[in-house]
């Protein structure tokens, strides 16, 4: 069979698969599974652009990849075929965790279990399908390799990962504030002491690069209107989960109801491989199936959520520089209950609050360091001469409160 393919990027052009193992990986179930996840969840809702999958994401992320390590190998470090072979992979897997929406359900569907943790069982899962060919893979990936800068490229706060969801959903958005200068940034890659640096004379690409971050975070991931729908995504799964729990029994796949009939926690994974098995079968079309069944169920909760989403009739939302005052809160809650003619406690799916973060750059851990002309290694936030990157080291907060806009106080 020939597995010298070709995939046809509408972002970096032709992408060349680089090897047969990695073909194998790319044709695994598990890894198509990813065309059936988007890659920024409901963000579609707002950018109508947003479509791409984190199939997409993810061959981007391994052609990054490759560009880095043929970059730093014609500087002069070694690098084995072997060890190419096993970046090449773990950056290709690195995302392989991610369920139903992407980031959305993470703590619904799942309890409290991050896609990470999950990449690292499934990893281990075809680790043992391969005979072990991913032995070295996993370890670059728990950053238990000995040279330090392979993890830094699969993940840190100048990993291939940033760089190309950055490129992507920009370029998917149409938000071009977000494009970034991911060719330079590689050129100007180097290693010294076994970590990554950037050159002194790519600073204001790293500079371009923070700044687009942070602009992603607010206008696409944080975009008021994204969170609204996922915070009524994720009330849909709450109260799809209390029906199950409590003995309804609702039309799902097979693979969705094993996650809305129980609590599954991460020692249930590691303890019941069928845990995993539903996992890797599960993707975004199981929710939207269910959804536009469960908007004729007899729970009002359900099918209003349920109609609400698919009409795009979604929460009206506020955001803060403040918390919300309890007392407008809960007169929210009065209004639903009266407008809506549900019981008190039902309320709670209608009038929903909490935090968001953006957390552009966070020096404290995976710091980005740049070379300089002298010699030394520093922080970009101590090398750079604008002082916006010391802005953008702090995280800010922002608080946020929906509730349908049929109620008003």
């Amino acid at each position: 069979m020939n597995k010298k393919k070709i995939f046809n990027d509408p972002v970096y052009g032709f992408i060349t698969i680089p090897g047969s193992f990695i073909f194998d990986i790319i044709e695994h179930p598990y890894f198509q599974r990813l065309r059936r996840i988007k890659q920024l969840g409901l963000t579609d809702l707002v950018y109508p652009g947003a479509l791409h999958t984190r199939f997409h994401h993810a061959l981007g992320a391994m052609h990054l990849m490759g560009m880095a390590l043929n970059r730093l190998r014609s500087r002069g470090h070694q690098i084995s075929e072997e060890e190419k072979e096993a970046a090449l992979a773990a950056i290709l897997l690195h995302d392989i965790g991610h369920g139903p929406f992407s980031h959305a359900l993470e703590k619904t569907l799942l309890s409290h279990i991050a896609h990470e943790k999950l990449s690292y069982l499934i990893m281990e899962k075809l680790n043992n399908e391969f005979n072990g060919k991913l032995d070295l893979t996993v370890k670059m990936f728990l950053n238990l390799y000995e040279r330090k800068f392979f993890h830094q490229l699969i993940s840190s706060q100048l990993d291939m990962d940033r760089m190309d969801y950055l490129k992507r959903d920009s370029f998917f958005t149409g938000v071009m504030e977000g494009t970034i200068g991911a060719d330079r940034i590689i050129k100007m890659l180097d290693i010294i002491d076994d970590e990554l640096v950037i050159e002194e004379k790519g600073i204001y690409s790293i500079e371009n690069f923070l700044s687009s971050r942070r602009l992603m975070y607010w206008q696409v991931y944080l975009h008021k209107t994204t969170v609204s729908a996922e915070k009524m995504l994720i009330q849909i799964i709450r109260r799809a989960q209390h029906l199950s729990l409590t003995g309804e029994k609702l039309y799902a796949s097979e693979a969705l109801n094993v996650f809305l009939q129980q609590k599954i926690t991460l020692d249930d994974f590691t303890q019941n491989h069928l845990y995993l098995q539903a996992f890797t079968s599960l993707d975004d079309y199981d929710l939207w199936g269910a959804i536009k069944i469960w908007k004729n169920h007899k729970d009002p909760v359900l099918s209003l959520l349920c109609n609400q989403l698919l009409e795009r009739k979604l929460f009206r939302i506020e955001i803060s520089r403040t918390q919300f005052e309890e007392e407008k809160i809960d007169q929210l809650r009065k209004e639903v209950v009266k407008n809506l003619g549900l019981p008190e406690e039902n309320s709670e799916y209608f009038v929903v609050n909490g935090v968001l973060r953006n957390r552009a750059y966070l020096p404290v851990s995976n710091k980005i360091n740049v070379l300089t002309k002298k010699g030394q290694v520093l922080d970009v936030a101590q090398a750079s001469d604008l002082p916006n990157i010391k802005a953008i080291s702090k995280i800010v907060k922002k608080h946020y409160l929906c509730w349908p806009k049929n109620v008003s106080l």
